[in-house]
């Protein structure tokens, strides 16, 4: 099917945008999307839509200081954002600078450190942590002289409180520049509720990338490329999925990132365990294999995670959802109110 990029566009009015958190983590509104329609439900009434033997799984990827300022050896100001570090001592990065780096070229930081750029491809660059003391480690590094990278659309500088909220309280493995934000709902005594209600848990790592952030360049889906991103499947994650089906269980992604690492772990036929690179693109007409219920919150206009989310439910579906939510005035984005998502009846296997 030859989709246009036009064909998932809506109009959102800016005030629907959640700017902050709500003041609890499970407080916000759910918007239950099934084949009975649509109900307007809140957060702490998810245990209620599942069943005892279901599977929620999480992505305990844990957000990093992503954003440095720097200065070129020319002295001009620059904005990076750090897409994905590779070794102790190199990074894909983007950089926004009035002028583009130069292969070799230095960019300089305020701790006395910095990086020697060593190639550009597309739109990252790879660079290189050099004059440091004790041996470099990007890790070390950014979290000493970064800052939380709160997405383009929230208009203030991350504080102490989205240091804390823009995480999962989950968050485990550190290597991510967004957040899972399905999973900023979650709080400890949601998590004991479920538990307590025989719905079990599991969970994989998908470190997100700046890329979720990019918007579609082109107008026919089948021009796009996809983004990649790292993520790794544990061996239990697997093995719990398997006893989910054994019981009649529904599996239930917690956000788009581990709805794609569960698929693409599943692309040869038989769900895989382990590490990988996936740059997955799902497009309505894309067959699901593993995930029967997706918690996701709403998502940008044009976005390739709108277009899963079509995949996933329906196209028309979603359309009256997002126009129903924008009624209802339910808050969008990372900060925004949840979704959970039946998968449409015709992609089932």
């Amino acid at each position: 099917m030859d989709f246009c990029t036009s064909d998932f566009d809506y109009i959102l009015p800016p005030h629907l945008i959640a700017q902050t958190p709500t003041a609890v983590r499970r407080a916000s509104r759910l918007l239950r999307l099934s084949a009975q329609g649509l109900q307007d439900r809140w957060f702490t009434q998810l245990p209620e839509l599942l069943s005892a033997g279901d599977l929620l799984v999480f992505n305990d990827t844990r957000v990093i200081k992503a954003r440095v300022l720097g200065r070129k050896s020319s002295g001009g100001r620059i904005e990076a954002l750090v897409e994905r570090i590779v070794s102790s001592s190199e990074a894909w990065v983007q950089i926004r600078a009035s002028h583009a780096p130069r292969a070799g070229g230095l960019i300089r930081f305020a701790d006395g450190r910095a990086w020697e750029v060593l190639e550009k491809v597309e739109d990252l660059y790879r660079v290189a942590l050099i004059d440091a003391e004790t041996g470099p480690d990007f890790h070390a590094w950014l979290e000493q002289v970064g800052s939380l990278p709160l997405p383009p659309y929230i208009d203030h500088a991350a504080g102490v409180v989205d240091a804390e909220r823009y995480q999962t309280v989950y968050a485990r493995n550190p290597g991510a520049v967004a957040a899972p934000t399905a999973g900023l709902h979650f709080d400890e005594a949601m998590l004991e509720t479920l538990q307590s209600c025989g719905i079990e848990t599991a969970s994989l790592t998908l470190h997100v990338g700046a890329g979720t952030f990019q918007p579609v360049r082109v107008e026919r889906l089948a021009d796009h490329h996809m983004h990649a991103e790292w993520f790794n499947l544990p061996v239990e994650t697997v093995e719990a999925i398997r006893r989910t089906r054994a019981r009649g269980g529904r599996v239930v992604a917690v956000g788009t990132t581990s709805l794609r690492a569960l698929e693409s772990a599943a692309a040869r036929g038989e769900l895989c365990a382990g590490a990988q690179e996936t740059s997955l693109f799902i497009t309505p007409g894309y067959r699901f294999q593993v995930v029967d219920r997706l918690l996701t919150n709403f998502h940008l206009p044009r976005s390739t995670l709108l277009m899963l989310i079509s995949a996933f439910a329906g196209m028309e579906p979603v359309r009256q959802a997002y126009a129903h939510a924008v009624a209802q005035e339910y808050r969008f984005f990372s900060y925004g109110d949840a979704m959970l998502v039946e998968r449409e009846k015709k992609d089932e296997v």
